[in-house]
């Protein structure tokens, strides 16, 4: 049995182990901690029966409005070796994808992937996300690794807004948030 709930500053000294994966992005303390403060909502984690820690996931809501790009955005989604392909990314995603929906009526969830990274590709197609454009260099370190940024409509999308302008290429410095 799996246990979600809100993240809490405590949680931060117990998740060193779930971050040991090299295609995890580790940030520093005070920026998990300015999500926690600012985005409390986006923010969950999954433990097991034990109390095990098994996973988080933490996002924002961002984007503007009037132009149809106001989103949710999944900034980090990792699940400890020993419970992936168990269900947990795919509760974690479900949660912050309500929370997209029902709290911030947003019109879709986007996330960015390293393009590497074949098997969370598939598993985000999996959960009906689709490849909207590649971001050259996004990802730091010696080749500056390019980043696929995935998109998933939600309800409020009724005219399929979350998709024009599909497959462009652009550099970090064109994102708009």
């Amino acid at each position: 049995m799996t246990t979600l709930r809100r993240f809490t500053p405590a949680d931060l000294f117990h998740f060193n182990r779930i971050n040991l994966d090299p295609l995890t992005e580790t940030y520093n303390l005070s920026f998990y901690l300015t999500y926690l403060s600012h985005h409390p909502s986006y923010f969950t984690v999954a433990l097991s029966h034990t109390g095990t820690y098994m996973g988080y996931i933490m996002g924002k809501a961002e984007g503007e409005e009037h132009k149809k790009e106001w989103h949710g955005h999944v900034t980090a989604l990792t699940v400890a070796p020993e419970f992936r392909r168990c269900g947990v990314a795919r509760t974690l995603m479900k949660t912050l994808e309500d929370v997209s929906e029902q709290i911030y009526d947003t019109f879709f969830v986007d996330l960015f992937v390293r393009k590497s990274n074949s098997l969370a590709i598939s598993m985000y197609e999996g959960f009906g996300y689709k490849v909207f454009r590649r971001v050259r260099g996004y990802y730091t370190g010696p080749d500056g690794e390019d980043a696929l940024d995935m998109r998933k409509a939600l309800p409020r999308d009724t005219s399929g807004w979350t998709f024009r302008g599909m497959g462009k290429v652009i550099d970090p410095e064109d994102l708009e948030w």
